[in-house]
């Protein structure tokens, strides 16, 4: 609290970054300890995670105002006019501060608290154990076995990085580990080593003494070359990216233009490439327990900016387009992906925190943090496909995308989720996601009035044995029927019964079945119950 100079200020102008005449709403901006809030006149709320902004930007003073402008992470971008200067210095001071963490322990996760119990909290983490997912993928087994040897994490199994070979260098450690795992594969006829560099990269870097591996000095070895450029260049294409996205006014062929010489989607489909090389990838093992450096690439301490890079949003975004190309392939929606593309960058979670295993074990997040699965898994439904089948193309085992150029499409709901005033459009999605609901209520209401049916039926069974017994007894002469029954015809039994849902045609109606079901004819009891109804005039 002692970075926050300021908690409130009234009058405060939300810019439509998108609005050709500069449209605005008026509100408060409230400051807090983990949040920047904006309530508009209509009480809509807009939460800024302090964790959440990348960069903070006081613009020189206007007749309306200081302009503040505040570039998230998540891509959004507002755009804030504070009446008085001395109030947006106090707000820009502080969000600086408050947004660049020193220390993980002052990171949202470590004072988050969802109202969990620790027992919950225990649970949450136990939800995705590595021992069974490796079972599952068949190990331990005769050549592979799971063991302990690294616990206090001072050694490498596998390497990673490029070796120090050059030209003629050679390295038996790196020959000797790469036959050990040759044979602990003995199906497989060749090893594939992948070089994630384009080959021109490898060759020069090969000139300063570091290079690739010389086929020559392994047996069974297959040497491939991806052609994924390094985190630098992968920033710089994002930023080009965001700026022409984000550019008001422009045309369709000039944003096409300028998506194109961002190189964004062509670095997208070199991580296809590779990914359909290589199969298979899970966020729990194969980023986290495998030491991605989500500190450093998603910037959650404020260190060096060189080492930022959207890795991780790149691998989401290859997975949002398979699941476009196989729409019926996956269990979940890209509000999932979108949601945890959210919170890799809130730092309200734990599993995300940090550059390895070892540090988070250091941090104790799973004592002292809470796990983001529990989370998603509570809200199933906001994040089910309901496109999904789960015997979609049962002969394949694994799914094959097209990496053709044209299959792949600017995310929009990733890059202008925030942006409800740019080109509103239908989602597709939430509309068969409503239409499912629709034909949920719709089938509980059959089965209601079905059961309202029956209980209707019993009771004229009843009324149908009290007539029987009234015969048995004819009323006495005097007696004389009542002019109202006299002038009624009986109704011809099974024309009033059927009843035409509303808006449906004898072409095109769902619940053709349903209504044949009520037209059918019986003659007694429909006759008795019209006509018991009709005796009270």
């Amino acid at each position: 609290m002692e970075h926050i100079r300021t908690t409130k200020v009234e009058q405060v102008k939300l810019l439509d970054r998108f609005s050709t005449s500069n449209k605005s709403v008026t509100g408060t901006l409230y400051l807090t300890a983990t949040h920047l809030l904006f309530i508009d006149s209509s009480q809509k709320e807009t939460w800024i995670l302090h964790h959440h902004i990348a960069a903070v930007e006081k613009l020189p003073l206007t007749t309306s105002g200081c302009p503040l402008v505040i570039q998230c992470k998540n891509f959004r971008i507002v755009h804030f006019v504070v009446p008085r200067e001395r109030d947006c210095h106090d707000i820009y001071n502080s969000l600086l501060q408050l947004s660049k963490t020193a220390k993980y322990e002052e990171l949202y996760a470590f004072s988050y608290n969802p109202k969990q119990n620790e027992s919950e909290q225990v649970k949450g983490w136990q939800l995705i154990d590595l021992a069974e997912e490796y079972k599952r993928m068949g190990v331990p087994n005769a050549y592979w076995q799971l063991s302990d040897a690294n616990r206090d994490y001072k050694a490498a199994i596998c390497r990673c990085s490029q070796p120090l070979s050059g030209f003629s260098a050679r390295c038996l450690e790196d020959e000797h580990m790469l036959q050990a795992i040759s044979k602990a594969n003995p199906s497989n006829r060749y090893m594939y080593v992948m070089d994630t560099r384009p080959k021109l990269n490898a060759m020069a870097n090969r000139a300063a003494g570091k290079g690739y591996e010389n086929e020559d000095n392994y047996s069974n070895i297959r040497f491939q070359f991806v052609g994924i450029e390094n985190i630098h260049v992968m920033r710089s294409s994002l930023q080009k990216l965001l700026e022409v996205s984000g550019t008001r006014g422009l045309s369709v062929n000039d944003f096409l233009s300028g998506l194109e010489n961002s190189g964004w989607l062509r670095h997208i489909k070199a991580v296809v490439d590779a990914a359909v090389f290589l199969v298979k990838v899970l966020i729990e093992k194969d980023w986290i327990s495998f030491g991605h450096k989500f500190s450093d690439r998603c910037c959650q301490l404020d260190g060096d900016p060189k080492e930022i890079s959207p890795v991780f949003t790149q691998f989401l975004e290859c997975v949002w387009n398979l699941t476009e190309q196989f729409p019926q392939a996956f269990e979940y929606n890209e509000v999932f992906l979108l949601q945890i593309h959210e919170h890799v960058h809130s730092c309200q979670f734990g599993n995300f925190l940090g550059n390895c295993e070892k540090e988070r074990e250091e941090l104790k997040v799973k004592e002292k943090t809470y796990s983001l699965w529990p989370f998603l898994l509570a809200e199933q439904k906001k994040y089910r496909n309901p496109l999904y089948n789960p015997d979609f193309l049962p002969e394949l085992t694994l799914l094959e995308p097209n990496t053709v150029s044209f299959n792949f499409k600017f995310w929009r709901n990733m890059y202008h989720q925030f942006d409800r005033s740019m080109h509103p459009r239908q989602s597709v999605l939430n509309l068969i996601m409503n239409l499912s609901e629709q034909n949920k209520q719709l089938e509980e209401d059959i089965k209601e009035l079905e059961a309202k049916i029956k209980q209707r039926n019993g009771q004229s069974d009843v009324v149908l044995v009290k007539e029987h017994q009234q015969s048995a007894h004819p009323a006495p002469v005097a007696l004389k029927t009542p002019p109202c029954f006299k002038k009624e015809q009986p109704p011809i039994p099974g024309n009033d019964a059927v009843r035409t849902i509303e808006g449906s045609n004898t072409a095109d109606n769902r619940y053709s079945e349903l209504v044949s079901e009520f037209s059918k004819a019986e003659p007694a009891v429909v006759s008795l119950e019209y006509g018991v109804a009709r005796m009270t005039c």
